[in-house]
């Protein structure tokens, strides 16, 4: 049985290899899109994240390391 964090769309929010520009990406999917700035990346990510019942967002700094993780939906914690 699969877990209810297995069931999220999980949204990145990444910089590209010359950490100019900013990635979204969905795991399990070949989505992706690309934006000028993190903030306009963010601002995606999370609506679309919000929108899709249950989802997971992970937003990563320029240097890669995690900045935040956000969760929508229900609540992951039983």
């Amino acid at each position: 049985m699969a877990s209810r964090n297995s069931e999220r769309a999980v949204y990145h929010v990444t910089p590209d290899a010359s950490a100019e520009q900013w990635i979204v990406s969905l795991e399990n999917s070949n989505f992706r899109q690309e934006f000028e700035t993190k903030r306009a990346a963010e601002k995606f990510a999370k609506e679309a994240a919000q929108n899709n019942g249950l989802a997971k967002l992970k937003v990563h700094r320029k240097d890669g390391n995690m900045d935040y993780e956000s969760t929508y939906g229900e609540d992951p914690r039983e």
